[in-house]
């Protein structure tokens, strides 16, 4: 794993200065998000060749052959209490599990570049949910920083709006509307993915949370996942498809929730937030380079809103 393999090394964060430690954090979560926005706008191919819920267990059971060796509980680990347990499972089924099957689906019916409208909303949805359940002091300059990721919804709300007469392709019925509520219910599950995540970093290692969640999703996805599988021609599937299912699943339940924990150690929540606007931004760019979707000016401003809120998030502060 050559990705986060910097960012994984727990000695290397918790022993290096803690302005570079820090940098370092920022540079997991920047690049988990990233990839997170990459393989949300890639997924609109998978979903036309495989059934929602058969893509999502074929990703859970690939990602599981992965990695089971992280299962493993280190020696200086406690025991996972009851809420843990609880917490692994909520953190699986509303992050990994229900976020795919949302974002799947909400991709089929809609553009890549409408998705990372609703997407850019995430910030503000983490730093709401962080101070309300972790009861973290959200900072004046974090406060700017959201602002700004709102300021960059507000004029993608007004930019023209993209033609969806083929976000579905063939077979796939394009309803905009309720692709568009889907991705939000994403949203609202991502935002549960990042403020659930921060409690479980501090009783887990990134790669144990990695792993059960991903085992949680595959558990959960199962019983349609068979149900799908035993009507479905895997022979009409092309080679290149299965090549990009592979990179899929690794990145979805692999690198990303990897970097995402190992940055998040070190990082608030509301903070962390910030940088799930690398996730519309990265989605955007994807359907514009790679899927032929257009791009306005307007929507380019916004997307430097957004950037703009990450730079105050992580500016280092002045000591007094």
């Amino acid at each position: 794993m050559i990705i986060g393999s910097v960012c994984n090394r727990p000695s290397l964060l918790n022993t290096a200065h803690p302005a570079t430690g820090r940098l370092l954090a920022y540079g997991c979560l920047a690049l988990s998000m990233s990839l997170v926005g990459s393989y949300v706008a890639l997924s609109k191919p998978l979903v036309l060749a495989f059934p929602v819920f058969l893509l999502a267990w074929l990703r859970f059971g690939i990602a599981a052959l992965a990695m089971p060796h992280w299962l493993r509980r280190p020696p200086d680990e406690p025991s996972m209490s009851t809420r843990t347990r609880g917490l692994v499972f909520l953190e699986s089924f509303l992050g990994n599990f229900l976020f795919s099957i949302c974002m799947l689906f909400g991709v089929s019916m809609t553009t890549a570049v409408s998705a990372g409208v609703i997407m850019a909303s995430i910030p503000a949805v983490v730093a709401i949910g962080s101070r309300v359940f972790l009861r973290e002091a959200i900072t004046r300059r974090t406060a700017l920083a959201i602002a700004c990721a709102a300021g960059g919804i507000g004029l993608l709300a007004i930019a023209p709006a993209q033609s969806t007469a083929h976000a579905g392709g063939t077979g796939t019925p394009s309803i905009p509307w309720l692709g568009n509520v889907l991705v939000f219910c994403a949203v609202l599950c991502e935002a549960a993915y990042a403020v659930i995540g921060k409690s479980l970093t501090g009783k887990l290692s990134p790669k144990r949370i990695s792993s059960l969640i991903n085992l949680w999703g595959f558990l959960l996805s199962t019983p349609l996942g068979l149900w799908f599988a035993l009507r479905f021609d895997f022979a009409a599937v092309p080679l290149g498809l299965w090549g990009l299912l592979v990179v899929y699943a690794l990145a979805a339940s692999i690198w990303t929730v990897w970097l995402w924990m190992t940055g998040l150690k070190r990082v608030p929540a509301s903070q962390a937030g910030v940088f799930t606007v690398m996730l519309p931004v990265s989605a955007a760019l994807i359907g514009v380079l790679v899927l032929g979707e257009s791009l306005s000016l307007l929507q380019v401003c916004a997307f430097a809103f957004a950037l703009l809120g990450v730079v105050l998030a992580t500016w280092p502060a002045r000591r007094r």
